[in-house]
């Protein structure tokens, strides 16, 4: 189910006015393009570029009897053009006209996209600069790992939104293919500068080679690369739930006034908004397996492609384009609580530079399997003993046989681990 709210420009691209304009669109060009090749009179030409034009309602009204949707659309132009209308639909079928039109709503859907992903990768990179250098502990497995910054994170989701841009991209220029072939792709009743002619005024490539209609990998293409963006916003929007945990703490949906959390428990604040992202991430997925399943066809065509396409092509990026405004303003307005970072990042006692204890010990002559043990050894017994992992190897005399008070110092640096983030941030292009 649609959301109720959607962002109109989306919204009006899968309208049934854009949708017969552009079908329009396509019949006047291909006139345009017999004309040029002498098959249609001059002065009809002019005729149908006046008149033509259709009612959406008297176009139902027509399709309730013929159940033919193209049929009922040329018959109501007809009505408006009078005798030219003959001209129109030359050497035509049916998915001529719709896979062509439908092409053009793909692109324009697919620019807003484009722009919408651009817009939030400014709001991370802001994000990401802000946070540079703002420590918090890393996690592997839930578990606390090596220290990081909160920057680093925002970074890594501004790389790869960076690739689903690519992706969207690449995908534009694969639903932009337009076919005037006719019944099975043979040009038997059109010349294929028609086609050409056709394409061209609309901004597409003519495909290489169709049946009846353009092959729906392409289709398939477009829904992949709407599915893997938002599942992307899915992965961020995941992991701001996770450090909303009340026991971490770490950052939360901005939490405006008069809003409320339960009906129940006045004091909740919960991450809705990330929450409704993880969910609608799923419909985006289960919607590009349907356009996969739709690349499957009988022979030269058959319609069962058509039902779904209406369906999941304006469902999958109008939700899209929900999602990346709504995320949009998650991020913008997303609460970091440093404190609370620095306060769980110091909550270990120090066990988070057990990384950097063992390259010391084995620069200082143990083998690595010694060094590993001795400082798993030390780090269980630190965590067991409630001490911190420093005071831990100030007391143990093998530790002390190898390392000095200022060796040891040494290694509980923060500085140490985030030493290479102005070059990561540097590669990542923020």
């Amino acid at each position: 189910m649609i959301p109720r709210y959607s962002l109109p420009r989306m919204a009006a691209i899968w309208s049934e006015e854009n949708r017969f304009q552009k079908m329009l669109d396509v019949e006047i060009f291909a006139c345009e393009a017999l004309a040029k090749l002498g098959k249609i009179p001059k002065a009809s030409l002019f005729q149908i570029r006046k008149k033509a034009r259709f009612n959406i309602d008297r176009i139902k009204e027509i399709e309730a009897v013929t159940n033919h949707d193209v049929i009922a659309f040329i018959k109501n132009v007809s009505e408006y053009v009078g005798e030219d209308a003959k001209y129109i639909h030359m050497g035509l079928t049916s998915s001529d006209v719709l896979d062509t039109a439908l092409s053009v709503q793909m692109q324009e859907a697919c620019d807003i996209l484009i722009d919408d992903v651009k817009k939030l990768m400014r709001i991370i990179a802001g994000k990401a600069r802000r946070y540079k250098k703002t420590l918090m502990i890393g996690r592997t497995h839930s578990v606390h790992a090596e220290p990081m910054t909160f920057g680093l994170k925002m970074a890594l989701y501004y790389d790869e939104m960076s690739r689903n841009l690519e992706r969207l991209k690449r995908a534009r220029s694969a639903v932009s293919v337009g076919k005037i072939s006719g019944a099975v792709g043979t040009y038997a009743n059109i010349d294929p500068s028609v086609e050409a002619y056709v394409c061209k005024k609309l901004g597409l490539k003519p495909a290489n080679v169709a049946t009846q209609v353009v092959q729906r990998d392409h289709h398939a293409e477009f829904l992949v690369a709407i599915a893997l963006t938002g599942t992307s916003l899915e992965k961020f929007a995941t992991e701001f739930r996770n450090l909303q945990h009340t026991e971490i703490g770490e950052v939360e949906e901005f939490f405006s006034k008069g809003q409320k959390g339960s009906s129940a428990m006045p004091h909740k604040k919960n991450p809705i908004m990330c929450e409704r992202i993880s969910g609608l991430a799923r419909i985006l997925r289960a919607n590009s397996i349907a356009a996969m399943e739709d690349i499957v066809l009988w022979h030269e065509r058959d319609i069962s492609h058509s039902s779904v396409e209406r369906v999941i092509l304006p469902d999958s990026t109008i939700l899209l384009d929900y999602m990346l405004n709504k995320f949009m303003d998650v991020v913008s307005h997303l609460v970091v609580n440093e404190d609370r970072m620095l306060e769980n990042l110091n909550r270990s006692g120090g066990i988070v530079f057990s990384g950097k204890l063992l390259l010391e010990l084995i620069e200082k002559g143990l083998t690595r399997n010694e060094a590993y043990d001795k400082v798993q050894e030390v780090a269980f017994a630190a965590r067991q003993g409630n001490i911190g992992l420093k005071e831990a190897l100030l007391k143990d005399d093998g530790i002390r046989s190898l390392l000095s008070v200022q060796d040891i110092e040494k290694i509980f640096d923060y500085g140490y681990h985030i030493k290479n983030v102005d070059r990561i941030f540097k590669q990542v292009g923020i």
